[in-house]
């Protein structure tokens, strides 16, 4: 089974071992097109126009400081993926109290999408950084364009024969749709929020239930030491782990479309 999951604007403040060095990366097809953003980003970072750096990355004023970050990726020390993002999804997978054999499954199995690296695994070593899939880039364009064009073989090749559980949030979902028979094996997932307002129950998509039930969602998995063939059994296993899931129509060639409805995180 492969795992995608979207990264965090929220990151370690800094790395603790070895310099970047892009071609020790996962996907090593990757390389030339990591290369290219990475020296599109430094170069922009790094230039004299300040003002249109922040608006290439959509970073405020007083978030500055990010762009004499990118500026040194080169040089900074890093750390493992798993490590480097710490938004909500993260702390509920919480990665460093995982079992032993559970974190050796999320190993071969989680890949992390990036509008810097295209993909990564938890063990990548990578430096903190801002490159939202939004970005702009000079020679290089808009990222999630840039990223559909180079992305597909890498996780094509990726997912195997296994199936595939597509978490990434919209944007980064974008930069790759798995089409025909890989299609047919992918399952994404949506979080739905219920509750009544007014004696009338309503469900509503709510970014940190989504993001806080995909991370325990994930941690439950691999702490279960699934491992399903076919979309089915990860769509059974779902449901023996007790997530209420409802499937949604879909057409054909188009991945599988879960709902999974909480009340409370």
């Amino acid at each position: 089974m492969l795992i995608l999951l979207p990264p965090s604007e929220g990151k370690a403040d800094a790395g603790t071992g070895r310099r970047l060095d892009p071609s020790r990366l996962s996907l090593p097809e990757l390389t030339p097109a990591r290369e290219e953003v990475l020296t599109a980003l430094v170069a922009l970072c790094a230039g004299p126009d300040e003002p249109a750096a922040r608006a290439a990355l959509g970073l405020s004023e007083g978030q500055r400081g990010e762009l004499r970050r990118n500026a040194r990726l080169r040089a900074a020390a890093t750390a493992p993926a798993g490590r480097i993002y710490t938004g909500v999804l993260y702390e509920a997978l919480d990665l460093a109290t995982l079992p032993p054999a559970a974190e050796r499954l999320a190993r071969r199995s989680v890949l992390i999408s990036s509008g810097l690296w295209g993909a990564v695994r938890l063990t990548d070593r990578i430096p903190p950084y801002r490159c939202p899939i939004g970005a702009r880039l000079p020679g290089v364009g808009a990222l999630s364009a840039y990223w559909r064009r180079a992305l597909g073989p890498a996780l094509a090749a990726a997912a195997g024969a296994g199936p595939v559980l597509d978490l990434r949030s919209g944007a980064y979902a974008a930069t790759w749709a798995p089409g025909g028979e890989l299609a047919a094996r992918t399952v994404t997932v949506r979080v739905l929020h219920e509750r009544t307002v007014d004696g009338v129950p309503t469900r509503a998509v709510v970014s940190h239930f989504n993001k806080a039930t995909k991370g325990r969602l994930v941690r439950d998995l691999l702490t279960a030491g699934v491992r399903p063939r076919t979309a089915d059994g990860l769509v059974a296993a779902l449901r023996d782990l007790k997530y209420p899931v409802e499937e949604q129509p879909v057409a054909a060639g188009r991945p599988r479309q879960l709902d999974v409805v909480v009340t409370e995180l």
